[in-house]
């Protein structure tokens, strides 16, 4: 699994939830077509916006941030991202309480201890 991060640089302060909301939803309708993308956070802080990706492949996640990519969000936010794309191996979901290792559940470490 490929975790992309991208930072997008705002002067000024933080952006409105309401706006923040409004903007991520509309471009939901662009990145719910992404091949290998398996989940999007958004993100606003006071340094600017962003996105966290879950891919299921580098070759998809570099397929979708191509050449291209850094002009097209320099286009729409007038500012140009950053982009960094880690591998991420394991995978701890609290919710579930599952731990993953490329992908596939492995017993926890903790044992029954909860």
């Amino acid at each position: 699994m490929i975790i992309a991060l991208v930072q997008i640089p705002m002067e000024g302060p933080k952006r409105p939830e309401s706006d923040v909301i409004a903007q991520s939803l509309e471009s939901t309708k662009i990145f719910h077509k992404v091949k290998g993308l398996r989940r999007k956070y958004y993100l606003n802080s006071e340094a600017g916006g962003g996105g966290v990706y879950e891919f299921a492949t580098r070759a998809e996640a570099e397929a979708w941030f191509n050449a291209g990519w850094a002009d097209w969000m320099e286009g729409r936010f007038g500012v140009r991202p950053t982009l960094t794309l880690f591998d991420s191996p394991v995978v701890l979901d609290n919710e579930i309480g599952e731990v993953r290792v490329n992908g596939s559940a492995v017993p926890a470490p903790w044992g029954d201890e909860g």
